[in-house]
């Protein structure tokens, strides 16, 4: 009887449950085409807000430490000075090859903790590792590839020992991947535009060369892979790895990457886009050289800046030397003053600095770097509110200082120049303007900003008052017709850069 009651029991719950509704999967927010792409907002507000990321050119090209993070490609040509250096140093490239490096890049003094906090006190709100260069060799803990941080080398996840670090401290993840020119796409060094060939991959196919080798293992850093596999087990596949472990906030793409077929460009940007809408993150993509459609990425310019207010956010990657991105012996640093101008400039014309630094192989930030990322740290830290949160003004700037046109291809230029306190650049934030000089003019001296002059605007300003940020003393201003003519007090707050706080009504 009991049995009885406790089948028909069972039969009465499941006959009140009704039938079972099948599970609707919705459909994702993003497909992999351009027209579904375009709807993704290119630059949140949180972006737009941090003006200041920092990351690092480091892997194996640091072990020789010479010429450039270029060494990898070039120690195979003959005409060149990093080949005659390989020579001599380490013997033939067909001997020695660039995989002999990968034990000696130890990485020993890495401390996740101790970057991440240097990143934070130089200003920094987002930062990360060069993911990928061009050389093959992943900077994370990879099963895509065997030749990876975590199981060779260093012998640790260097980004996601990184990644945690930058978490803990509330600052965005970025990854950059220049690992498009690593598929080996030519067998003749005739083709391309520079004398040495190759010019959309990264090692050459010589004879002889480890470049060259059938070794399987060798070919998955030397991208001797058929192309179709490569495209979708290597490209494709490193990017959904790392999107998977570590949830980036931006992923940043060197040139090339026009070079990878329209359908796997596609595909990575519905896959990292959609899966950012599962952890509710705004995330963003930055691509150079129009490889990307702009209408849902950041534009890139490399050690350039434009010279005009851009209509959309933008951002600059440079470097803190004069020369490599890479640390190479002798590294020339450039001034704080100068580091910290740039960013300046840059943020006045709604862009984005990312800045690089050159660790050693052994893990080591040297202190010449470290000093200029505290300066500019230091300035930010009394004078960020010009900075952080800010939008550009009706016009950038004045003054005789003016940047070439040409982006890249004038990068030589760009590094030339050398701005004064003559060159004022200008943000604003509600009621606010801030005109920063970038230098100190002296004690006493009058000044005028033409940008407040009547003629200029047919919406004149009504000016509340005027402050020098740093300073107590109580400053003579007058809003005339030529502009807004003020006198520096006797003490400078500052050497590399002062602020006037401009409230208006």
């Amino acid at each position: 009887m009991k049995k009885y009651l406790s089948l028909l029991l069972i039969a009465l719950l499941a006959a009140c449950s009704g039938p079972k509704k099948p599970e609707v999967n919705e459909p994702d927010p993003y497909a992999a085409d351009w027209e579904s792409l375009s709807k993704h907002n290119a630059s949140p507000e949180w972006f737009r807000d941090a003006k200041l990321g920092i990351y690092f050119h480091w892997g194996v090209y640091s072990v020789p430490a010479y010429g450039s993070e270029w060494y990898p490609r070039q120690m195979h040509f003959e005409n060149h000075d990093i080949y005659r250096h390989h020579v001599e140093t380490y013997g033939h490239p067909s001997e020695f090859g660039y995989h002999d490096f990968v034990p000696m890049f130890t990485a020993e003094n890495f401390d996740a903790e101790e970057w991440a906090d240097l990143f934070q006190k130089a200003g920094a709100r987002f930062a990360g590792p060069v993911a990928e260069h061009h050389d093959g060799f992943s900077m994370w803990d990879s099963e895509v590839t065997p030749w990876n941080v975590a199981d060779m080398g260093p012998k640790k996840d260097i980004t996601g020992e990184l990644a945690k670090a930058l978490k803990k401290r509330d600052m965005k993840l970025i990854t950059t991947f220049h690992h498009a020119k690593q598929l080996q796409r030519f067998d003749s060094t005739e083709t391309g535009s520079r004398t040495e060939g190759y010019e959309l991959s990264h090692y050459p196919f010589f004879e002889g060369m480890p470049t060259r080798s059938e070794d399987e293992k060798l070919k998955y850093l030397y991208g001797n892979i058929p192309a179709d596999q490569w495209y979708e087990e290597i490209w494709y596949g490193k990017l959904k790895e790392v999107i998977d472990q570590y949830q980036p906030d931006i992923i940043w793409f060197d040139y090339v990457l026009d070079a990878i077929p329209e359908a796997y460009r596609q595909k990575f940007s519905a896959y990292y886009l959609n899966e950012a809408e599962k952890w509710d993150k705004e995330v963003v993509i930055v691509r150079k050289q129009e490889d990307l459609p702009i209408n849902y990425t950041v534009d890139d310019l490399e050690k350039s800046r434009k010279n005009q207010i851009g209509l959309e956010p933008w951002m600059t990657d440079e470097t803190i030397s004069k020369g490599s991105w890479c640390y190479t012996e002798n590294l020339d640093i450039k001034g704080s003053a100068d580091v910290l101008h740039v960013l300046i400039d840059i943020v006045s014309k709604n862009g984005v600095l990312l800045l690089n630094v050159s660790p050693m192989a052994n893990g080591t930030i040297p202190e010449n770097q470290k000093q200029v990322l505290l300066d500019m740290g230091a300035w930010l830290d009394a004078y960020g509110e010009s900075i952080y949160g800010t939008r550009p003004w009706y016009t950038f700037g004045e003054g005789p200082t003016k940047e070439p046109e040409g982006h890249f291809d004038n990068h030589q230029e760009f590094l030339k120049i050398k701005y004064s306190w003559k060159d004022v650049r200008y943000t604003t934030k509600g009621d606010l303007i801030y005109a920063t000089l970038l230098g100190w003019p002296g004690a006493g001296k009058e000044l005028v900003l033409k940008a407040f002059a009547e003629d200029i605007s047919s919406d004149p300003l009504e000016i509340a008052s005027v402050s020098l940020m740093g300073s107590s003393a109580e400053l003579k201003w007058e809003l005339g017709t030529e502009g807004l003519t003020l006198n520096t007090p006797e003490e400078a707050p500052d050497q590399m850069a002062v602020v006037f706080r401009i409230e208006i009504r």
